[in-house]
């Protein structure tokens, strides 16, 4: 069986990897082809098309920026997907790309799975005729999903969330962890900054998280930096600041606060029970279109999951050193806070239901391709 994989960010990676791994435990002889990242590479190396880092566009006005590349890339994918003439296609999240392959595949008779849906329920949500249209099967992983497509006359599977797989998997295989002295790090509790993998929302956030904890000499600064980006684009930004690549688990594992962007990282950091502060900053311009566009209350999965506010959420000008210290202040020193937060986190474990969601994608796939 031939399958080509499309993933376009480092979330997806990490969810695609693990989806290819269990296809391979049930079909050993899977030929992938793919565009992901370090984690797809190491399964299938001769099977990369095209690296994640090649196409990390994010907001209104640098999409409109990138297009000329963004439709090179688009134009490649498809010319690529007909060389190699897969079973079937399968799409991880990256919607703005993704919706456009599947249209096309659909068009070639190629059948096509989706897997982590599209936030049409935040914005777009007409997108939904189209995904009904263009996508043969969709795989959801935040609880809410199923309900939403079934508004509108379609079938999806919940499978769980991978997370739930993949931290627990970190957990059983790291009883102890090296990384105070892997990285020369003192006794002192850490407080974790995850501002992203994209050098322009790193760009934009890191400096601001940094300015927030000067001075709390309680506590060490750990930055858990993107393993695809140089370190000494890290130096000219956190030069008073440990960056550690790679490891944003083992940071989380043992920090005891964390100042972290929107996105994957705020239900990473709540599954590893660490209490937060979630921070969003991008382009003005970006973030005045999407806020006409955008029908959510909340911009973490944390919050939206559980349909309340449970951790803050510090967004655009209220993204700023003062605010940030004010929330980190405040789970320091009132343990009550704290604890509610924490509590809120067992529930939202809860909601996700327990691990398996690769293996479910695989067997799924494996039983009706």
């Amino acid at each position: 069986m031939k399958l080509y994989v499309v993933a376009g960010e480092a979330s997806g990676d990490l969810h695609g990897s693990n989806m290819m791994n269990a296809l391979l435990d049930e079909s050993p002889e899977i030929q992938f082809r793919f565009w992901g990242g370090d984690r797809m590479k190491a399964i299938q190396p001769d099977g990369l098309a095209k690296h994640i880092k090649e196409l990390a566009f994010m907001g209104f006005v640098e999409v409109i920026a990138n297009l000329g590349t963004i439709l090179k890339n688009i134009s490649f994918c498809k010319k690529d997907i007909e060389a190699f003439q897969p079973d079937a296609l399968v799409l991880v999240d990256y919607p703005g790309f993704n919706l456009r392959i599947a249209e096309w595949a659909k068009s070639k008779g190629i059948k096509v799975y989706y897997y982590i849906s599209p936030s049409i329920w935040a914005w777009k949500e007409s997108r939904v005729h189209k995904i009904k249209k263009v996508v043969d099967h969709m795989f959801v992983i935040l609880p809410f999903e199923k309900a939403f497509y079934a508004k509108h006359n379609y079938e999806v599977q919940y499978v769980g969330n991978p997370l739930i797989d993949e931290i627990a998997k970190y957990k059983k295989e790291n009883t102890s962890t090296e990384l105070r002295s892997k990285y020369n790090l003192d006794v002192r509790p850490i407080i974790a900054v995850l501002p992203g993998s994209r050098k322009q929302e790193i760009s934009k956030k890191l400096p601001i998280m940094l300015e927030a904890l000067r001075g709390i000499d309680s506590h060490q600064i750990v930055v858990a930096g993107a393993p695809n980006l140089e370190s000494s684009f890290y130096e000219s930004i956190s030069k008073d600041a440990h960056v550690v690549y790679g490891e944003t688990y083992s940071v989380l594992a043992n920090s005891d606060l964390a100042v972290v962007t929107s996105g994957t990282a705020t239900l990473e950091t709540a599954l590893f029970k660490v209490p937060e502060v979630v921070c969003y900053k991008g382009n003005e311009v970006s973030y005045r279109i999407a806020k006409k566009l955008v029908k959510v209350d909340f911009i973490s999965l944390v919050n939206l999951i559980m349909g309340r506010e449970v951790v803050k959420e510090l967004i655009q000008k209220e993204c700023n050193p003062v605010q940030i210290r004010a929330e980190i202040d405040l789970l320091l020193n009132d343990s009550g806070y704290r604890k509610s937060m924490e509590d809120s986190y067992d529930e939202l474990e809860e909601m996700l239901g327990g691990e398996g969601a690769s293996k479910k994608v695989a067997q799924f796939l494996l039983k009706t391709i």
